[in-house]
């Protein structure tokens, strides 16, 4: 297979660096790396299957001669320097927020729409949020066997979800705690997290849900092609270094028993089941964590609802960084071979 000339736009952030890996481990055709990054970063090396390459600044220029462009910048770099990159013929798998609800650029999750992969009149393809990968890759499957009415989430975000800075502040704050020190100011988060949970993500918007609430719906119905898709969902972040979790309540169309969905999960491609609560065997963001399955269990009835036999809840945990981020868009490239 030809090898692709491929640049990382936003190389030495923690999404970047963990496409590079994903890259080498998928054994990716690369011929040539562009690792792209801030005037911050212009100097500093990246490693490449044994190789280092020198990070470039991020400019229209950058990108000629390239054919597969990975984003992992924020929305307004992306939303300044990607469609430059895709007029000059490189296809660009964004995985910021700023392309992700335009009609003419696909959202994808492989294991769900691929099929969207081969529009992308702008050369743009975007890779869904973190939290509505990890929650729809096992929703999809119990849909296309029952049909989805509606779904109640609530996550549980790791520190992780705002990049380095928030590894970073975490660690800070832990360290600072356990030396018997104040917190003191904390950013990117308004408060203390350690030791904490913070019950908003992005900006309170509509009806006083937060901009990162609002996004398993709207991102959903594009995902799955279900325009009356509804969810109400809570975002929380935890003091979890890495992997998001996320409890999931739906109603169906149709029957559908906890047996069942375990049998259907079982052979749903992206999906591990690990559910034998007597043995107290359940996912947790550790165990989720450095892989790219996302990890499914607690399934049981929702005895709360007036028809259980079409209820279910769920619990599942998903490494934010790979299959959230990273491995998603790899897994996107991988379809445009």
């Amino acid at each position: 297979m030809a090898g692709k000339v491929v640049a990382i736009l936003g190389a030495t952030g923690v999404v970047g660096m963990q496409m590079m890996q994903c890259l080498e481990e998928r054994k990716f055709p690369v011929s040539r790396l562009v690792p792209l990054a801030s005037e911050r970063s212009v100097g500093k090396t990246v490693r490449f299957c044994d190789t280092d390459y020198p990070v470039q600044l991020a400019t229209p220029q950058a990108f000629a001669g390239v054919d597969i462009v990975l984003g992992a910048a924020g929305d307004t770099q992306a939303a300044e320097l990607l469609p430059q990159a895709a007029q000059q013929g490189a296809v660009c798998i964004d995985n910021s927020h700023a392309f992700r609800l335009c009609d003419d650029v696909p959202l994808v999750i492989p294991e769900i729409n691929k099929q969207d992969i081969a529009c992308h009149p702008r050369n743009l393809i975007a890779n869904p949020n973190c939290a509505t990968i990890i929650g729809l890759v096992p929703t999809w499957p119990l849909h296309q066997a029952a049909g989805i009415k509606r779904m109640i989430v609530s996550t549980y975000q790791a520190a992780s979800g705002a990049g380095m800075p928030g590894l970073n502040e975490l660690v800070r704050e832990h360290r600072a705690l356990n030396a018997g020190q104040d917190v003191g100011a904390t950013d990117p988060f308004a408060y203390q997290l350690a030791y904490n949970l913070i019950p908003q993500i992005g900006g309170f918007t509509e009806e006083n849900y937060t901009s990162e609430e609002l996004k398993m719906q709207h991102e959903g119905r594009k995902i799955m092609h279900l325009p009356q898709f509804c969810v109400s969902c809570t975002c929380v972040r935890v003091p979890v270094m890495r992997s998001h979790s996320e409890s999931i309540t739906i109603d169906f169309e149709k029957d559908i028993s906890p047996e069942e969905a375990r049998a259907i999960l079982s052979e749903a491609p992206g999906v591990k089941v690990v559910d034998k609560p007597d043995e107290l065997v359940y996912p947790m963001p550790l165990d989720a964590s450095d892989q790219d399955l996302i990890l499914v269990g607690r399934i049981r009835r929702d005895l709360s609802s007036p028809r259980p036999e079409r209820s279910l809840t769920f619990w599942c945990c998903g490494d934010q960084i790979r299959k959230g981020a990273a491995t998603n868009a790899v897994q996107i490239a991988e379809c445009l071979l």
